[in-house]
């Protein structure tokens, strides 16, 4: 599938598996993991993206050990 590159703004190519993120212009690869962590910190319309993916922990602890079955 044909992508934005986020480095270059170019055409990347995304594999079919969306395992990982190629541009032949700018030489970029990575995983597609990385791709959104580096779109969601350097372009501005999509810096809240990696909130949808996160639960609220507000309120909650993380607990010990001993709780740990």
């Amino acid at each position: 599938m044909k992508i934005k590159c986020p480095k270059c703004k170019d055409v990347a190519e995304l594999s079919p598996d969306f395992a990982f993120v190629r541009c032949e212009h700018c030489n970029l690869d990575i995983s597609y993991g990385d791709y959104v962590k580096f779109v969601a910190h350097n372009d501005i319309t999509y810096s809240d993206i990696l909130g949808d993916y996160i639960p609220s922990t507000e309120g909650q602890t993380h607990g010990t050990l001993d709780e740990w079955d």
